[in-house]
């Protein structure tokens, strides 16, 4: 062979070796970057989330009795008030039942009940005397037939005219009872806008508790109807929180369990616990137009007063069900777990390769699941797995 000849040879030699190091790196199977987490040892803890608001326990709400006109209100929302303290007045109305004439007619009718009432009692005295001297009747002949000495007849009709006495006599009393009534309400027709000196008197409407104002629904004077909402008071030291829950969720609670209070207004949690479950749902519309049926979940604050001193009436809190928890479990992220072959399996990363790990896991929740079995402590599994990954493939960290 010439020196030329073989200057041929090495040149296509070269060529041919740098066209398969080319298609080798093309062909050559890339790393995936991947993200991993360690398999530690943890709490585990399947919870609920929902939201909330809070509402103090025991709320009252000040109503007006009376069609009426409510006077100016001084109080505040946030007004401390006291048991018994005058809250609204109510003056009388000008409305017809109270004119000059409704007045004498009111007053006649107030005449005309107490003489019925006068009536009544005098009747209900004489059936007493009725009743008395039936039942001493009946007991003489009841001796004397035991004695055979007046037929049996006899005594079984004064037993009957004791009952019949004794009867008259309830009723009598009854229809005293009912002309009182008749008299106070009467009598209620002036109780508002009439006094000795003739001139016109407010009504005053009292705090039945101590608390403070949580809400007014006036300020200036205004005519008012029976039946009218004008204050709110109550406690706000005894708070609760109600939580509206999927009916699916709610069967899962259970009174005494316990509850995290996150996101109202403070990065400390609170704790509460269950108080009850209301047995009555209600259909709620989410934000996507879905019907729900939703229930209401009651829960107690347990933190200390101090940590939410400044929560009020109808605040919006999250509530965190706790419905299982194991302490010092083996756990891996939940992100990492996906399903396969019926169960569930992670990717561990192993010396730059990916290997389908079966496992069994147990409770989940807070990011985390339970590991079971075919994990160890130490293991790094791969999050968020690609779809396209598959056991064996080449992977390197981001």
């Amino acid at each position: 062979m010439t020196a030329l000849n073989r200057t041929r040879v090495i040149r296509y030699l070269l060529v041919i070796v740098v066209v398969a190091a080319l298609a080798a790196l093309v062909l050559w199977p890339k790393s995936q970057l991947v993200d991993t987490a360690r398999v530690d040892r943890g709490r585990v803890a399947e919870t609920i989330d929902a939201e909330g608001r809070t509402r103090v326990r025991d709320r009252y709400v000040i109503t007006a009795p009376i069609a009426a006109t409510a006077r100016r209100l001084a109080l505040q929302p946030g007004d401390r008030v006291h048991a018994g303290q005058v809250l609204v007045l109510l003056d009388p109305g000008a409305a017809p039942t109270l004119d000059a004439r409704a007045r004498a007619e009111a007053r006649s009718r107030i005449d005309a009940a107490e003489d019925r009432l006068t009536a009544a009692r005098e009747d209900a005295r004489a059936a007493d005397a009725a009743s008395r001297q039936a039942a001493a009747e009946s007991a003489r002949l009841k001796t004397l037939a035991a004695d055979r000495l007046v037929a049996a007849e006899s005594a079984e009709r004064a037993a009957t005219a004791r009952q019949r006495a004794a009867r008259e006599a309830a009723s009598a009393h009854a229809l005293v009872a009912t002309v009182e009534h008749e008299l106070q309400a009467a009598q209620a027709v002036l109780r508002v806008g009439s006094r000795d000196d003739g001139k016109d008197a407010a009504l005053e409407l009292t705090a039945p508790a101590d608390g403070v104002v949580l809400r007014r629904h006036y300020e200036s004077a205004k005519p008012v109807q029976p039946g009218e909402a004008l204050l709110e008071v109550g406690d706000p030291q005894g708070l609760e929180v109600e939580v509206d829950v999927l009916s699916t969720d709610a069967v899962r609670l259970r009174p005494g369990m316990p509850v995290t209070l996150l996101r109202w207004g403070e990065t400390r949690p609170l704790a509460g616990r269950v108080q009850r479950i209301e047995p009555g749902g209600f259909t709620k519309v989410s934000a996507l137009g879905v019907e729900e049926q939703r229930v209401w979940v009651i829960v107690v604050l347990t933190s200390p007063r101090a940590d939410w001193a400044r929560l009020g009436e109808a605040y919006r809190v999250n509530a965190r069900f706790e419905l299982r928890a194991v302490d010092d479990a083996l756990r891996v992220p939940a992100s990492a777990v996906f399903r396969h072959a019926g169960g569930d399996a992670v990717f561990r990363m192993v010396g730059g390769r990916s290997v389908l790990t079966p496992l069994t896991v147990g409770v989940q929740g807070g990011g985390f699941a339970q590991v079971i079995q075919g994990l160890s402590a130490g293991d790094a599994v791969i999050v968020h797995p690609d779809r396209a990954l598959a056991d064996g493939d080449r992977v390197r960290l981001r």
